[in-house]
């Protein structure tokens, strides 16, 4: 019965429109950034780089490359958009259009319910993350041979490696993704589970992801960056790096998963206070 009841709910949520508007708009910014890269200085000023450290740039300016390179601003700012998005309907938007006092009225708990919920935008989570990943391969490779893969980002990473362990790399990259996304998905869940309209769940979710963000690049809480998510979502850039930091890589895992259940828990308590009756 349970799989039977995560199976409706991801046939419902699946089922809206607006579930897709993040997919759509992947689509169209990546076509956007392909034709940018094609057709201006992109392509010199990233040769001049690799061969500034002494890399043949035809053998990395590659569709690997350009894959990631799309991601790093979709992951930074479409993502926690959509994943925000989905998460502050799930519930909310049941007590909005009036259908959450008939879903009660069946024999099954509140938590029960809950928790399919948030397992189904987990699911979400983790499909809107791989169509991004595919997407931005797919269309790259379009437009760029598929060779080596270059990535740079400063004080983290920068690497250079064959078109075979790029790809499983590229590939494994995504699962670190997709839990950045299912954070962000339970936060503005959480948010949904309070007596608030959906837009204001994912107004206030994204707000909270600002804030970290901002408060992180400031120079004085420059000590304090492990407690703020932004410098938890980067572990999906470390899986390029050589040697790999495991260790990094565990405890923003750790804190992850642990926000994952806190803002599960926080949301839960809220809904199982309110008076759907009423």
């Amino acid at each position: 019965m349970f799989m039977l009841h995560l199976r409706n709910e991801l046939w419902k949520l699946f089922g809206k429109k607006r579930t897709y508007i993040g997919f759509g708009a992947f689509v169209l910014a990546q076509n956007a950034m392909l034709l940018t890269f094609r057709f201006t200085h992109w392509r010199s000023d990233m040769e001049r780089m690799l061969q500034g450290n002494g890399y043949f740039a035809a053998e990395y300016i590659s569709a690997l490359t350009v894959a990631v390179v799309m991601l790093i601003p979709q992951i930074l700012l479409l993502m926690p958009l959509y994943a925000a998005l989905v998460g502050g309907d799930l519930v909310a938007k049941e007590v909005e259009d009036g259908t959450l006092r008939m879903i009660l009225s069946r024999p099954i708990s509140r938590f029960r319910l809950l928790l399919v919920k948030w397992l189904a935008g987990v699911v979400f989570a983790a499909v809107l993350v791989v169509v991004l990943g595919a997407t931005a391969l797919c269309f790259a490779r379009i437009w760029f041979p598929w060779r080596g893969l270059f990535i740079s980002w400063p004080g983290m990473v920068f690497n250079v490696l064959g078109a075979g362990e790029g790809f499983r790399l590229y590939i494994c990259s995504h699962l670190f993704m997709a839990i950045n996304a299912s954070a962000i998905l339970g936060l503005a869940f959480m948010f949904s589970c309070f007596n608030m309209k959906p837009a204001a769940a994912t107004i206030l979710s994204l707000s909270f992801l600002f804030l970290n963000l901002v408060m992180e690049n400031i120079p004085f809480f420059e000590r304090y960056r492990e407690w703020f998510l932004p410098y938890h979502f980067r572990i999906w850039l470390f899986i390029y790096a050589r040697p790999v930091p495991w260790e990094r890589i565990t405890q923003s895992l750790c804190v992850l998963f642990a926000f994952c259940l806190t803002t599960f828990i926080v949301g839960t308590a809220a809904f199982q206070a309110r008076d759907i009756k009423s």
